[in-house]
């Protein structure tokens, strides 16, 4: 075995909504890493991370861990405070990234465009709401997989769909609905890889869209001329900075009818399932998923700082 890494951890499942699908991706993780010649452990974090780490002793973590408890920043504080290297962002970048109102302020404030939003609560005047925003998607600020979100064109479904994201999220909020594709943007290690055109016939990206459905097209490299596709590498790489995330994640932008991209969200810990952007993208660029998962795991070797 390859003692370039020295034993790691693929720590995975955790105890969020996206739970399932932490556990596909990080059992992907570590066949790859095992069929590498990398000593490596899966463990399943579950509800006790402290717990669940002590079972095994590792060197550095490959951190597959979705939604809260993972890649929200506390587990990347918690393993900085234990001096252990791990994949991807560092807390503060996590914590950031995963609060999708606060990024989208950042961005803002920094002129990348973003679409234009407001806090929901159960005060909230649904009407006014509708009438500020139009069409608006509501989603959790602190969710992952498209879970919780869903379209409202009025204020009874805007109040419907606040109910709905309650479910997932303490904190909600309406976003002004962008009109046309979806784009993604993947970056590994600094890398922006190639950008993946979405095309779904639900009325979203949603969670099914995404993990389920059969029918979803995923064009890549996308059919954007040479000038519009670096403008949206660019656009996604700079909001990729400025929130701090380093190793790898991954930028959603849409762009709507006038050809303006807007930026949506960025994750840090992306899907690496048979599902997944990630991968996909790597193909193109000639990453096989064995090559893509070694590649992130060298961002384990990156020095935190302050993020």
């Amino acid at each position: 075995m390859s003692d370039e890494f020295g034993k790691v951890a693929v720590l995975m499942g955790g105890q969020s909504s996206e739970r399932e699908i932490s556990l596909l991706s990080g059992n992907a993780v570590l066949d790859a890493l095992q069929a590498g010649g990398i000593n490596a452990v899966g463990i399943d974090t579950g509800n006790d991370f402290f717990a669940s780490i002590e079972k095994e002793t590792f060197d550095r973590a490959f951190v597959m861990l979705h939604g809260n408890y993972g890649e929200d920043g506390r587990v990347q504080a918690a393993l900085d405070l234990m001096n252990i290297p791990y994949t991807g962002s560092g807390h503060l970048a996590s914590a950031l990234a995963m609060d999708k109102v606060r990024s989208k302020m950042l961005w803002a404030s920094q002129g990348l465009a973003t679409p234009a939003f407001e806090m929901l609560s159960t005060e909230s005047n649904w009407q006014t709401v509708i009438e500020r925003l139009g069409q608006c998607f509501v989603k959790p600020v602190n969710d992952g997989s498209s879970l919780g979100i869903s379209r409202a064109i009025d204020a009874d479904e805007l109040q419907a769909a606040f109910e709905h994201a309650l479910q997932f999220d303490d904190a909600v909020f309406a976003e002004q609905c962008i009109e046309g594709p979806e784009y993604t943007v993947p970056i590994v290690n600094e890398k922006v890889l190639p950008v993946i055109e979405l095309k779904t016939n639900n009325v979203f990206y949603d969670f099914a869209a995404k993990y389920e459905a059969e029918d979803t097209v995923y064009i890549c490299p996308c059919e954007l001329d040479e000038v519009d596709d670096e403008e949206l590498k660019n656009l996604a790489k700079d909001a990729y900075d400025l929130v701090g995330c380093q190793g790898w994640g991954r930028v959603d932008l849409m762009r709507d009818k006038n050809g303006k991209f807007w930026l949506l969200e960025v994750n840090t810990i992306p899907g690496m399932t048979n599902h997944s952007l990630v991968p996909m993208s790597a193909k193109v660029e000639g990453m096989d998923f064995n090559f893509l998962v070694k590649e992130i795991l060298k961002s384990s070797n990156i020095n935190r700082g302050s993020t």
